[in-house]
């Protein structure tokens, strides 16, 4: 977690802030699960679209999300006391874009619920993780996707990021590495 990016409440700037009909909030280690059956969802969705090798069912456990808590932030959005989507924010992500100055916010994960989230959702998601990083001062917001997934590079760059670069290799948990594409947008 970045230096000072608590609000003096002991809450992070943008917790409990409701974006349309979504609340956003921080997960804690009792959404574990629920974030492993949402990446799931997520993982089987694509492979019903034909996009494979982005995410596998069954890739992901609950450890996954608990190292990400202790070392980032895990995010949920939620609509009705339902979850509708989720991303992961790291302060810095050395395998994908090696040692760099702590200048950007790195999301991963960004995924939904179609079952509880209307259209859209993920769009404003990825725009909640962007005011974050701006809160705590950082200036760009990085991601990477899989180098294969056009579809998925194209809803990126339709949000305004950028192709800054390809990472050929990425380690993965529980897997065999991977090519990506690397992706940035200033704030």
């Amino acid at each position: 977690m970045p230096p000072d990016s608590r609000s003096s409440a002991g809450r992070r700037p943008c917790e409990d802030r409701g974006v349309n009909d979504l609340r956003l909030r921080t997960a804690t280690e009792a959404d574990s699960a629920v974030l492993v059956r949402l990446r799931d969802d997520a993982a089987r969705w694509m492979a019903a679209r034909g996009i494979t090798g982005q995410w596998r069912p069954g890739e992901l456990d609950e450890d996954h999300f608990g190292r990400v808590m202790a070392h980032g932030e895990v995010w949920l959005a939620e609509i009705g006391g339902r979850v509708a989507g989720a991303w992961e924010l790291w302060w810095d992500d050395e395998a994908a874009w090696g040692s760099q100055p702590p200048v950007a916010g790195y999301v991963h994960r960004l995924m939904v619920d179609r079952c509880v989230a209307a259209p859209g959702t993920g769009r404003l998601l990825l725009s909640a993780a962007e005011r974050r990083v701006a809160e705590v001062g950082r200036t760009c917001v990085r991601l990477d996707c899989l180098a294969g997934n056009a579809p998925l590079n194209s809803y990126y760059q339709q949000a305004g990021y950028r192709i800054v670069g390809h990472k050929k290799g990425k380690p993965q948990p529980n897997g065999p590495t991977k090519s990506f594409t690397l992706l940035e947008k200033e704030l």
